[in-house]
Order: C-alpha cells, then structure tokens, then sequence
C-alpha cells in the first residue's frame, strides 16, 4: 500500500516554510491505518521485545496499536507533570530552547528490549532522549520505528547506534 498518498501534506504550518505532514488522513483510513500498523508489527515481530514505548502524544497511536499486535505491554513516555507516579526525567535541547520527557522509574526493569514507536523521525532529539531514559534504567533499545522520516533534518544519523526503520520518507 502507498501510505504516503495517504498522508496530507499542508505547506507553511504551523509556520512559513514547514511543509506539515497530516497523519489524521491516514489514520481515518481504515484500510492504511491498519497496513501501518500491521508493517510496524512485521517488522518487529522478530526483534523479541518486552515492550514498546511510545512518546507522547501521536507515539501513543502507533506504539499502543503495535504493543496489542505483537501481545506485549506499552509503556508511555510523557511530557513532564502528566505521570502519576516516581518518575526519572531528561531535559533535552531543541533548535530554539529545551523540552523535558520523563518516564515512571519502575516502568522497565534491567534488561528489557525495547522497541520505541513515534509517527516521525525528524532531528532525532526526542528519540535520543527517549532511548536515554530507556537505557538509564536499564533497558536496551532494540528498534525504532517511525511512520514518517524526514531525511533531511539527519535524525538517522544520530541514531546510528539504534536499528531504525520508517515506513514513509520524504526529503523536506
């Protein structure tokens, strides 16, 4: 299935000379949203993981949906404040400014493969400091997987260490 004819594409949002890529087209679609969600769960069905974990908030549609196929748990990682309980945190930097993730402490346990799903790949900051998280409280970071990649802005390679696979590319 073509996935990127599904996926509206709205120039200059949320500001000038961000070319906006609308994953709620895709999602409406019964038939797309399912075959992408079912290619993420092919493609980690052999990665043997424990969980996934998914980063706020579209991270939660994909990661979830693929958690159910695969039969493992999902773990959320959230912006701060929004988590019930003990919770290590990361501050991490953005172009203009910094952004903070954190996740429950008891969430995985040493050991543990971990598989993040997130609907974009962009610079790759938020999955550095997902994977960052992840790793301080001993899990290993097995996959990523991303509906879209924006290649241009390099996230990939500040992933090198990671397996990463994205089901859509664009360039810009």
């Amino acid at each position: 299935m073509d996935l990127k004819s599904k996926i509206r594409v709205i120039e200059d949002f949320p500001i000038q000379g961000i070319s906006f890529k609308d994953i709620t087209t895709l999602m409406k679609d019964k038939v797309a949203f399912k075959a992408s969600v079912d290619m993420i769960i092919n493609n980690l069905k052999e990665k043997d993981i424990d969980h996934i974990v998914g980063p706020e908030a579209r991270g939660f549609l994909f990661g979830a949906a693929a958690a159910y196929g695969l039969g493992v748990g999902f773990i959320p990682i959230r912006k701060p404040g929004k988590l019930p309980s003990e919770t290590s945190i990361i501050e991490y930097d953005l172009e203009y400014g910094t952004n903070s993730l954190e996740i429950h402490k008891d969430a995985i346990e040493k050991g543990d493969k971990i598989a993040i799903v997130d609907d974009l790949l962009a610079t790759g900051g938020t999955m550095i400091a997902a994977a960052d998280l992840i790793e301080r409280l001993g899990g290993e970071v097995v996959a990523m997987e991303f509906l879209i990649e924006l290649e241009s802005l390099k996230g990939r390679e500040r992933l090198e260490k990671y397996y990463i696979n994205s089901l859509v590319k664009y360039y810009k």
